[in-house]
């Protein structure tokens, strides 16, 4: 009608264009799930071009491009696995940003692996298997290509449910299964097995037992004190002070000792020398930074949080000296025996195979990281600096203490283990503590009053139950309370633990009947 505002409609032509947005949308969504997966094939195409490009020519090439792409495979999984213990309690203390913790762990895994990574490496069935009983080349190519391939996809699938396993372990079970199919159940050194089994319980057990040591000291001399910032001048150094000369005995014997001999005492010197340094410099910055500081638990969480960032960054480095081998110690074994090396001779790993280990690993974190980090620095318990860095000290701590006295352990178990400790002996700690008891009885008591200054008398349905059922009689209302707040804060979630604890216990044999299945298959391809 004339005068009369045309109404908006949806026409035909608008409900279409919804559609086709709606569609896009979705596309967009599914695609960026692809980018990751996408990017890590090309970076194995890119090594199989690289590696078919260094090798043309020599004898086995075909065999060794193979195994390089398998060995990049393997690489990517242990950065998306393995890495993420790290820097984990990092960023669930959100002392650095998940993108920070990144990029700080790629950078410390790649230096770690090309400065210290080392130059020489036995063949790594020489502990596990009896190298005379794969003596014939090809057959120990087969079966070491299997071990590798089989201990990636396992790790593969690991990240895939959210549990961090050891990638030692992998190999080793890969290695195990590989032997034991091609040459039978007496090739396999069984008293290697026994200790990597026994690292199993001692690793996890160890790392939380020293992490809630460290906890309960922290709670006893900083956080209960009347004066927690006196307290923390005093201790926080000395405890930044063990933490650097933890890590420094740690690196002289993870990378340093790759490089030139160092005995008992130089790892003892060097220790000790990084303990007086870092207690020195950082007893002159806590008192700096804490002289406008509150007296209370929160202010003292700054104090930890530069101690964490050191502590990630060496920690990676670390690992990457350490476990870069891993991923190429095999492809290097391998490229020695194709080459007409011999099964049992040394293994010098080239440094283009280095750098396979070192950047796949790398990109690896940077791709698939993110999960596993967010799982062991979230997800388990709540981590804050103080109780990251308790983590991060303990790794370290442990890992000195155990090869001290020749204990064969994980860093990984030994990192997801000080988080459990934390978390379980939190849980503890509320339940037990006079002090935390009498803290929750008071609130309790101000929830009370609460209650009866606003008429309410009836009890909270929990507690009324609770009270009918008692058989002792009837019970202060106060102290049903704080028994059902004792119940509630359950701070360690059983599900992850259950997970992780399977995943922990299968990662051997599952490792081993894949590597199995994977030599028979490659047999028939010959």
């Amino acid at each position: 009608m004339a005068g009369t505002p045309d109404r908006t409609r949806k026409t035909t032509l608008d409900k279409d264009l919804d559609k086709l947005i709606h569609i896009e949308e979705a596309t967009s969504f599914l695609a960026r799930g692809l980018v990751a997966p996408g990017a890590a094939l090309f970076f194995m195409a890119f090594v199989a071009v690289a590696a078919a490009i260094f090798t043309a020519g020599d004898p086995g090439a075909i065999a060794i491009v193979a195994a390089a792409a398998i060995g990049a495979y393997m690489a990517l999984n242990i950065g998306a696995n393995d890495v993420a213990n790290n820097v984990a309690p990092a960023v669930g203390a959100r002392a650095l940003t998940m993108g920070g913790a990144l990029i700080l762990a790629a950078v410390f895994e790649t230096a770690g692996a090309l400065i210290a990574g080392g130059d020489v490496v036995q063949t790594i069935s020489r502990d596990i298997i009896d190298p005379a009983s794969v003596a014939e080349p090809a057959v120990f190519v087969r079966a070491m290509m299997a071990a590798v391939f089989a201990s990636a996809i396992w790790i593969n699938l690991a990240t895939a449910i959210g549990a961090p396993v050891s990638t030692t372990h992998s190999v080793v079970g890969g290695v195990m299964g590989a032997g034991i199919t091609a040459a039978g159940f007496a090739a396999v050194n069984w008293g290697v097995m026994g200790s990597i089994a026994a690292s199993w319980a001692i690793s996890p057990v160890l790392g939380g037992i020293v992490a809630a040591g460290f906890l309960a000291f922290i709670k006893s001399r900083i956080i209960y004190q009347d004066d927690k910032i006196r307290a923390a001048r005093t201790w926080v150094p000395i405890l930044i002070g063990i933490m650097a000369g933890a890590f420094a005995a740690y690196l002289a014997i993870k990378g340093l000792a790759r490089l030139v001999h160092v005995s008992d005492a130089s790892i003892a010197m060097i220790g000790f020398g990084a303990f007086l340094m870092a207690w020195g410099l950082s007893r002159l910055l806590v008192i700096r930074q804490s002289a406008q500081m509150e007296n209370r638990n929160h202010s003292l969480r700054k104090l930890f949080k530069l101690p964490l960032i050191a502590s990630a960054a060496l920690l990676s480095f670390a690992h990457g000296a350490n476990d870069v081998a891993n991923a190429v110690g095999p492809l290097a074994a391998i490229v020695q025996t194709a080459r007409g090396g011999g099964v049992d001779a040394a293994v010098t790993i080239p440094l283009w195979v280095m750098l396979i280990g070192a950047f796949g690993i790398s990109f690896g974190l940077l791709l698939f990281g993110p999960k596993l980090v967010r799982m062991v620095g979230q997800q388990i318990t709540k981590l804050n600096p103080m109780r990251a860095f308790c983590v991060a000290l303990s790794a370290a701590v442990t890992v000195i203490v155990a090869s001290w006295f020749g204990l064969p352990v994980s860093s990984t178990h030994i990192a997801v283990g000080a988080v459990f400790g934390v978390g379980f002996f939190r849980e503890w700690y509320t339940a037990n503590s006079p002090r935390r008891r009498a803290y929750m009885e008071r609130k309790a008591e101000r929830r009370r009053a609460l209650r009866l200054a606003d008429g309410i008398t009836a009890e909270p349905k929990e507690l009324s139950d609770s009270w009918a059922t008692d058989r002792n009689g009837p019970v202060d209302t106060v102290e049903m309370e704080v028994a059902e707040e004792v119940v509630r804060r359950r701070l360690v979630r059983r599900a992850h633990v259950s997970t992780i604890i399977a995943a922990w216990v299968v990662t051997v044999p599952a490792a081993a009947l894949l590597a199995g299945g994977i030599f028979l298959i490659l047999g028939t391809l010959r």
